[in-house]
C-alpha cells in the first residue's frame, strides 16, 4: 500500500527533509495588517521585517473541513491511504477539523499530534519510516498516537516581546524579564505550551544550561535523532545546544529554521531541542 504522510506548515521540517521523506504540506493562511498569504511563502527574517512594520502578529486562519477533504482528495489521486499529522488541538481549532475531513473520506486518518514544529517532524519522520517497512496505515497511526506523548518538545526564548505581542505575556511581565535578561523555557504539556523554567545571563550560556536541564528533565532519549530548531542563533548558541546532544550520542543532529508563523510568535533568537524521550535512560 502506498501510504501519503502528510502535516500542516508549521512542521519546520527542511525542503530537504520533505523530499527525503516524501511529507506533504498543506499550508495555513496568514493574515498580517493589510496582507493575507499562504504560510512558507516569507521567510523568517522577512516575517520579522513585517512583524516589526504592523507592530503586531499575524492572524493564523484555521484551516476549514472543505480544504482538508480537497487536500486529502488530491493526495488519494497518487497514495492508497493518507495519514495527517495535525498541529496540537491545544494550540489550533484546525484539528478537528482535519479528523472530521479524515472521518468522511475511505483510508483517510489524522493524528493529533500534541507537539509543535519538529515536534511534528519527528513523527512525520517516523511514520513514513513505517510505511516504507511496510507497515499498515491503520497500525502507524496506532503507534503515532501511542508514541506522541514522548515527544519532547521545548525551546528557549531570548525575550518576551513577542509574546506580549500575541497576548500571552503581560507589560509588567515583559519589562521585568528585559530588565532582568530572564530567559523562559516553554515546553508543551498535554499539547499546551507553558512555561516551566526562567534562565538568566547571555544566550549562549543559558543555552548550555537549558540543553544540560533537558536532559536531566526529559533522560531516556531515543539516539535515533535530535532537531535543534532556532528561529535565529548565533553560531555560539547552536554550537551550546549541538554539543550537549553529541556528549549525549545522538546518531544524527539536524538543524532546522523555524518556518515564519511559529517565528513570529517566539522572536528572534529563540531555540529548541526536539527528540522522542522513550529510549534508555542516560547513564
Amino acid at each position: 500500500m502506498k501510504i501519503a504522510i502528510s502535516v500542516e506548515s508549521t512542521h519546520d521540517l527542511t525542503q530537504e527533509l520533505l523530499e527525503k521523506y516524501d511529507i506533504k504540506v498543506i499550508p495555513y493562511q496568514i493574515n498580517l495588517g493589510d496582507l493575507s498569504f499562504k504560510d512558507g511563502k516569507y521567510s523568517t527574517e522577512e516575517m520579522f521585517e513585517l512583524v516589526d512594520k504592523y507592530n503586531q502578529l499575524p492572524k493564523t486562519t484555521a484551516l476549514n473541513e472543505f480544504e482538508y477533504t480537497e487536500f486529502f482528495e488530491s493526495l488519494k489521486k497518487d497514495y492508497d491511504a493518507v495519514i495527517h499529522i495535525c498541529l496540537s488541538s491545544g494550540i489550533t481549532s484546525s484539528c478537528g477539523n482535519a479528523f472530521r475531513a479524515a472521518e468522511s473520506l475511505k483510508n483517510v486518518y489524522a493524528v493529533d499530534s500534541l507537539a509543535l514544529s519538529t515536534g511534528i517532524g519527528l513523527q512525520a519522520i517516523y511514520a513514513r519510516e513505517l510505511a516504507n517497512k511496510g507497515v499498515s496505515a491503520a497500525e502507524i497511526v496506532e503507534k503515532l498516537n501511542a508514541r506522541r506523548d514522548k515527544v519532547q518538545t521545548s525551546f528557549i526564548l531570548e525575550r518576551l516581546d513577542y509574546m506580549h505581542k500575541g497576548g500571552r505575556c503581560s507589560s509588567i511581565a515583559l519589562l521585568g524579564a528585559n530588565l532582568l535578561k530572564i530567559r523562559p523555557r516553554i515546553v508543551l504539556k498535554n499539547g499546551k505550551m507553558l512555561s516551566d523554567k526562567k534562565y538568566r545571563g547571555n544566550m549562549q550560556s543559558v543555552v548550555a544550561k537549558y540543553a544540560e536541564e533537558l536532559f536531566n528533565d526529559f533522560n531516556t532519549p531515543d539516539l535515533s535523532r535530535v532537531f535543534i530548531t532556532y528561529t535565529t542563533a548565533t553560531p555560539e548558541m547552536v554550537a551550546a545546544a549541538k554539543a550537549k546532544c553529541e556528549s549525549v550520542g545522538f546518531r544524527e543532529i539536524i538543524e532546522t529554521h523555524a518556518g515564519g508563523t511559529i517565528a513570529s510568535h517566539c522572536g528572534a533568537h529563540t531555540i529548541g531541542i526536539l527528540y522522542y524521550n522513550d529510549g534508555e535512560k542516560i547513564q
